[in-house]
């Protein structure tokens, strides 16, 4: 008996509003009617078309993963206008496990943010049976599969709207960065970076809650925060929510950091410190922190910082440990850790820091 339910999922993970990343799409028989190389001539399908141009327009990526000839597919998506909606398409002869796989490494998320559209019924349990974190889609019933609450995200921002194009952006620097003969610094210098930091407006916080919910690798405790509970931190005397983003001169990164921090004495706390997975090879990723621990430092304090182990954000626990942070508490995986501020990094010399 198969193991997917009548809206064509298999339920291998707890479902979870907004959770779903990027759709990975079969070609033949999927995206349009037919076999490419054995009709010569397809047709795609309107409905699929739509429900692409509808989950991009949500912020939801989209690639491909099908056996079939490179050139071919990709002339027959030029020709049909959808080429430029397929980030890292895999098409070749790889298995089809082996494909999503790589979307996911090219794409830097994790594996449980993404769907697969096939319409037979074994390469979806060869990707089932090879990747359990992805949730896989028969092809035939894209009209509800694709509309649960895994592809719906809470708020759609402006960033959201934008963010194949933010993608597209990385692609290209990628390029130029493999073909850069010099150092990975002279590389990041010739990027023209600049990173900003500012208090949280009211209309930062749809994009603040999003990153919550979006970010695994790089949030230290793993919460997520509602939009209501962010505006109530932001409001607070207590309470500082600072919104860092990035831009260079591909464009922008959009909002890709938060820090959430608990004014005291003698310690100011950071309850929550996270960064977007897509700055991770910019070499800013202490950036923030070290803006944070300066604040404190002036306001007479040590900073204390939440971690919580989740299984995927270990990096910013040796984060921490290289910023001079040490264990003051530990409650099983809850980590207390703490600096009194003695040494702290300024900016890299290859971008400019904002400060609002």
């Amino acid at each position: 008996m198969s193991t997917e339910t009548a809206a064509g999922r298999t339920p291998r993970t707890t479902p979870r509003r907004g959770r779903i990343k990027c759709v990975v799409w079969d070609l033949d028989d999927t995206v349009w009617d037919g076999v490419l190389l054995e009709d010569g001539e397809v047709t795609v399908r309107p409905a699929v078309v739509a429900e692409i141009r509808r989950l991009d327009g949500l912020g939801i990526l989209h690639s491909v993963a099908s056996r079939n000839d490179h050139e071919a597919a990709m002339a027959r998506l030029r020709a049909a206008g959808l080429d430029d909606y397929f980030l890292h398409p895999q098409i070749g002869w790889n298995p089809k496990s082996a494909s999503v796989a790589e979307v996911a490494k090219a794409l830097n998320i994790g594996l449980d943010t993404i769907a697969f559209v096939d319409d037979q019924p074994f390469e979806r349990e060869e990707v089932a049976h090879a990747l359990p974190q992805i949730l896989t889609v028969d092809a035939a019933d894209i009209h509800t599969a694709l509309r649960t609450e895994e592809f719906r995200p809470r708020f759609v921002t402006d960033e959201s709207r934008t963010r194949r194009a933010m993608y597209r952006s990385a692609i290209e620097r990628d390029q130029v960065e493999r073909e850069y003969t010099g150092t990975s610094e002279e590389f990041l210098a010739t990027l023209d970076m600049v990173f900003t930091i500012a208090p949280a407006r009211p209309g930062d916080l749809q994009r603040a809650e999003e990153l919550t919910v979006r970010t695994n690798q790089l949030n230290a405790t793993g919460r997520t925060y509602s939009y209501d509970e962010l505006d109530a931190l932001r409001r607070s005397d207590d309470h500082l929510l600072l919104v860092a983003g990035l831009t260079d001169k591909y464009g922008s990164y959009g909002t890709i950091g938060l820090a959430l921090v608990e004014k005291g004495r003698p310690a100011w706390h950071l309850r929550m410190m996270l960064m977007s997975c897509r700055v991770m090879s910019r070499g800013v990723g202490t950036v923030l922190l070290n803006h944070v621990m300066g604040l404190a430092k002036a306001d007479g304090a040590t900073l204390r910082a939440d971690f919580v182990e989740t299984g995927r954000n270990r990096v910013m626990y040796v984060t921490y440990a290289f910023a001079g942070f040490t264990e003051a508490q530990r409650d099983g995986d809850r980590i207390v850790l703490e600096s009194r501020l003695d040494e702290i990094q300024p900016p890299p010399a290859y971008l400019t820091l904002d400060i609002a």
